[in-house]
């Protein structure tokens, strides 16, 4: 029995704390990023409380998801997805105040964010040895890979917004845009021998752009070239579109580099 045990304990170590990257794993991401774009709006806006004051109640939220997630021993997808939506409705939020509210502008917020992302990554990179997806096995690797996730999901929205609205590409435009940096890096994944992990961040960083414009799209007026649907009824679409996501999809934890 104790040798039964010390394999199953020695096969859970051998596991990382989120999925692997799996295009089910992808397609769900887009559907959180979109839902995080009208789900940020439907509170900050809808239902008036501001930019400021969303964020604060967003925030609280992504850190009790994100505690709940350390605390987890093992991969759980529901918590985990959870964690996702949590991250990507503040920075929607967030982007939103420092872009609007603080007046630095979409080329400033973006700026500045990218910084924070460039130094998440770096400091994580000389703190544990990896930024590897697989790597996210401990608590010290998750606590960079959320902070990160974070700056990401905000940056992807200011770059989202710029596009969209400041360059006035409009939304199909922006979607057009990212979508087809996505199959870029796609590209590279498969065709070339640059670094996984430089692959996957570049990839996590521009589905959020994309979520941010195909969630616009959805609820912008048609005059303004959106679909009009209210962000209510957006957010219910796209929630019940990863719950199918989620439970049609493999959900199964990353192994570990090690």
């Amino acid at each position: 029995m104790q040798r039964s045990s010390g394999q199953e304990q020695a096969q859970r170590d051998a596991l990382a704390k989120v999925p692997a990257v799996t295009l089910g794993f992808w397609a769900v991401k887009i559907l959180a990023t979109t839902l995080g774009e009208t789900g940020g709006d439907s509170v900050s806006m809808s239902m008036g409380l501001g930019y400021l004051a969303a964020t604060l109640v967003f925030a609280a939220v992504f850190l009790a998801f994100v505690a709940a997630q350390v605390r987890a021993r093992e991969f759980r997808p529901w918590l985990y997805w959870s964690t996702i939506i949590a991250t990507t409705t503040v920075g929607t939020t967030l982007a939103d105040f420092a872009d609007r509210s603080l007046g630095i502008g979409y080329p400033g917020g973006a700026s500045l964010l990218l910084a924070l992302v460039l130094l998440s990554l770096f400091v994580w990179y000389r703190v544990m040895g990896s930024v590897a997806v697989e790597s996210v096995n401990n608590p010290g690797a998750e606590v960079f890979y959320w902070v990160t996730i974070m700056f990401s999901q905000t940056l992807g929205t200011a770059l989202g917004d710029w596009t969209a609205d400041s360059i006035g590409l409009g939304y199909i435009g922006a979607v057009l845009v990212f979508g087809g940096l996505l199959l870029v890096v796609g590209a590279g994944y498969f065709w070339t021998s640059m670094p996984r992990s430089t692959l996957f961040w570049a990839a996590f960083i521009l589905t959020r752009p994309l979520g941010a414009a195909l969630g616009d799209f959805l609820d912008k007026p048609v005059t303004a070239g959106g679909l009009a649907f209210s962000r209510y009824e957006a957010s219910g679409i796209l929630f019940a579109c990863i719950l199918l996501g989620v439970l049609a999809l493999p959900q199964r934890a990353a192994r570990s580099a090690h």
